[in-house]
Parts: structure tokens; sequence; C-alpha cells
């Protein structure tokens, strides 16, 4: 097996089939690869009890955007029919080595990069376009993730028609959760004030989240090159604070920032440390080991801690639907 290492790049196009473009299967369980664990997660929605195997091969608590990938994941990805990436460039890695191990006829399916024209891309600090990376984070916008379930659906159905009504019924389900959860969003948002419903985090993750709701992303503090930030920045970014009245800025429980909080601490703002992008609550097989549960948690501290009422996600269920029967990677 070919092990190939790269930097995380530009979406392009692979050697290898695209979404709903691989041979139908022999009608056996297939076997899927997936990256991120919110991508897992949502996958392991339409899968259901399918019998599809799902295994998630980016380990959670790991930054997504410099993971470097294994000789291990390199065998998960020679056994895969179908491999689903958000793509827009969050994996190259993880990319490269699929194309350089996926046997015959199966296919990748980057999901981002599929849903999302490439005039709706956006840029930004963390994501500036003169790198060519656009920002990747849309499972931050259920009204995204409504549209990667149907996709998901549309691919399995096609590549293993037997049980396309089993994936047509989850995927049924899974987006009236996600209807659920976009009414209560839009419902939380309505009760903070316009000019409180401003987003300064640690990364990046919540682009398209704003522009759908009607947020504005003030800055992040992570520098495109995913390093600490520097002098300068920090300088820069206690001037935006102070001169935008924020109420809060927002840290990651995975990956706590000491920059975060001393930008807090010399503008007298409130520091939340709970957000998390792309790892899952809890531990696989937990009742909150979710992306619906992840995203009801994300919203609900950032209503609250600029003065709305998050009533509205607290009252929604996030028990699944159907059993999650993926791998994740420690």
């Amino acid at each position: 097996m070919a092990l190939v290492a790269g930097c995380a790049g530009a979406p392009s196009a692979g050697s290898a089939p695209a979404c709903g473009e691989g041979v139908v299967g022999t009608g056996a369980p297939l076997q899927i690869v997936t990256t991120v664990s919110p991508i897992t997660n949502i996958v392991a929605n339409v899968v259901g009890d399918s019998g599809a195997v799902v295994v998630g091969v980016v380990p959670e608590g790991r930054d997504s955007h410099t993971f470097e990938p294994t000789p291990g994941i390199a065998a998960a990805l020679e056994r895969a029919d179908v491999v689903f990436m958000n793509g827009l460039g969050l994996e190259g890695s993880t990319r490269d080595l699929a194309l350089a191990n996926l046997r015959s006829g199966a296919e990748i399916c980057e999901l981002g990069t599929t849903v999302l024209p490439e005039q709706d891309y956006l840029y930004d600090v963390s994501f500036p376009r003169a790198g060519g990376n656009p920002n990747p984070h849309l499972w931050t916008d259920p009204t995204m993730v409504r549209r990667y379930a149907r996709l998901v659906r549309d691919v399995l159905s096609a590549r293993d028609p037997a049980r396309a009504d089993t994936y047509r019924a989850n995927s049924a389900r899974f987006e009236r959760r996600i209807d659920d959860l976009d009414a209560a969003v839009r419902a939380a948002t309505a009760t903070v004030a316009p000019q409180q419903r401003v987003l300064l985090t640690y990364h990046d993750a919540y682009a398209y989240f704003a522009v759908e709701y009607g947020w504005t992303v003030l800055a992040a503090v992570q520098p495109s090159s995913f390093a600490e930030p520097s002098p300068r920045d920090v300088a820069a970014l206690i001037e935006q604070i102070r001169s935008s009245a924020v109420a809060a800025v927002f840290g990651s429980e995975v990956f706590p920032s000491p920059v975060l909080r001393q930008l807090a601490a010399e503008t007298g703002t409130r520091y939340v440390a709970d957000l998390r992008d792309d790892d899952l609550p809890g531990r696989p097989g937990d009742r909150d080991h979710s992306w619906l549960a992840m995203m009801r948690t994300n919203f609900v501290t950032i209503v609250e801690a600029l003065g709305g009422d998050a009533s509205s996600l607290r009252a929604l269920d996030v028990a699944p639907d159907v059993p999650d029967t993926a791998r994740y990677s420690p």
C-alpha cells in the first residue's frame, strides 16, 4: 500500500470516481470510510441499521487541518467502497492517501465541494483567498448539513440499491431533526440583540452559519498557518474587541487558547471556552455523541453568552433515531 502525505490544498479533481460515479455493489454490506467525526456521524445517521460498516479515520480531538494520516488508515481506505470527506481542502493528506490506495470502482465523495457552488465559497483571515483554500466548515450550518444528508442518501442508494429504502427512510428522519434544529436556531437568534450577534472565536468555524442566520464573524484568533497569533495579531484583536464592544469571546473546549484568555482579561470581556468545531461530545455510544448534540450545545453556549434565550434549543430532543454503529478513531 502506498502512503502519500501532503499538505491540505484547494479543492481539486482526482482520479477516483466522484460522488455517485462508483460501480454498483454486489449486495454485500458497504464498506464506508469517513474523515472528521461530524461527517462520520452524519453518514451514520443515513446508514442506520442497514449493515454498512462506517469507519471514521480522523481521531477525535485532533486538528483536522493539520492531521497527517498513518499507514493504518491506508489499510481502511484500501477496503472502502465509498470514502466520504468534507472536501474544500480540509483533508488534503487523507485525500491523497485515498487516491493512492482506493481499489478499483471505489469512489471519493467530497460533500462540501459537491454541494457548495464555487461562487458561494467563503474566504477570511483563517482561510484567505490568496491561499486558495475556502473556509470548509459547512457542517456548523444546519442547512448545509441537510444537503450533506441528501447527498449521502443518494450516493449510498445508487451504490447499494437493495437497501435504498433504508437509506431514504433514515435520511428523512435525520432531515426532520435538522429542520427542528434550524427552527430552534432561528428562534434563539431572534432573542439576541442584533448588535450582539458578533462572534470572535479561536478558530473560524462559523462563517457559513453566520451568513445563513444573520450573525457577524468579527475575527478568529488562529491565523491561516494554524499557529499561534503574533504579538501584532494579538494587539489588533484587542483593538477590535474594544472598538466593537464584544460581549464574549469563544474558545474551544478541545483546544484551549491562552491567547483568548489574555484577550478577555485585557479587555474585560467574558471568556467562554466551551465550543467544539469537529469533536463530538462524550464518547462513541453516548447519547450526546452526535453532530446534532454538538451543534445544539454550541448554539446554546453562544446565544446565552450573548444575552439571548436558548430555551428553543434546550428543548430539542437529540436522542438518535437510528443507532450510530460507526467506529470512531480514538
